[in-house]
């Protein structure tokens, strides 16, 4: 593992209850779109790579798909499993898969990518287990983030705090530009034929408190980030937050905060 990865084990380690209360919602936006993408329906062999509560490998049992689903967190799959009891969920870990090669039908990862140290050596671990002919989708978060996505960061940078030196960035040369170009770029790198990306937008629905529960409780990096300041410094954060969420607040007292993500697909050539 790259030390990205193992921050982001670090990061997600007994956090799953926490993530599906607040995060998972949110990340469950996109899942009938992914699994389009995909072209999962009937019979179809689907591998959920990084299924967190397992939104997505539920969401493909209904379709009467043939669902294998993993995680690296084991608190994860056992949600995933609980939420797709059809299912059959392990745990593992991109960029190797315990998997033969060509062995889906469709292969699909919500935001996956996101946390991976080597995407493309994920991608390539990706097409590896889909047969040829079959469909690979992909969600991950644009870049710039648009203007809900960047509550948090915003609110954590007013209060003048820095990334800890313990939580490294993705090594510039595993990145690639986090844009519908880039993303499809990708995809016809690692060799995948019809491939494209399309941007998704929504107002994700919530209220303050939910918002502000995932990081106060350590969830992903940016609650690692939060919860290194000690007991003083998270309070100056929450002040910030409770002064910026204001801008997306409702008469209603809801918040609704814009996103953005991207939905990329491609076909193994056969």
């Amino acid at each position: 593992m790259t030390p990205f990865d193992e921050s982001e084990r670090r990061a997600w380690a007994g956090n799953a209850s926490a993530y599906e209360a607040g995060f998972g919602r949110l990340c469950a936006h996109p899942v009938p779109r992914l699994l389009d993408a995909a072209r999962v329906g009937e019979g179809v062999r689907v591998l959920d790579v990084g299924t967190g509560a397992g939104s997505v490998a539920a969401a493909a049992g209904v379709r009467g798909a043939v669902v294998t689903a993993v995680d690296a967190e084991p608190d994860m799959a056992r949600r995933a499993r609980r939420a797709a009891p059809g299912a059959r969920v392990q745990i593992a870990a991109l960029p190797q898969l315990p998997y033969r090669t060509s062995q889906f039908d469709a292969v699909v990862g919500n935001f996956v990518l996101n946390h991976v140290g080597r995407p493309r050596a994920a991608l390539d671990e990706l097409r590896r287990v889909a047969r040829p002919g079959g469909w690979i989708a992909l969600t991950i978060w644009a870049a710039p983030a648009a203007p809900g996505q960047a509550l948090l960061g915003r609110a954590v940078q007013a209060a003048g705090v820095q990334r800890p030196a313990e939580l490294p960035p993705l090594a510039p040369e595993d990145d690639f530009p986090r844009t519908v170009d880039g993303l499809a770029g990708m995809l016809r790198g690692a060799g995948l034929t019809d491939a494209g990306c399309r941007a998704l937008s929504w107002g994700h629905r919530t209220t303050p408190e939910e918002w502000w529960s995932g990081p106060a409780a350590g969830v992903a990096t940016i609650g690692r980030i939060v919860c290194s300041q000690g007991p003083a410094g998270i309070e100056r954060i929450r002040r910030h937050f409770t002064a910026l969420a204001a801008e997306f607040v409702t008469p209603d007292g809801a918040l609704v905060l814009p996103h953005t993500a991207l939905l990329g697909y491609g076909r193994v050539p056969a």
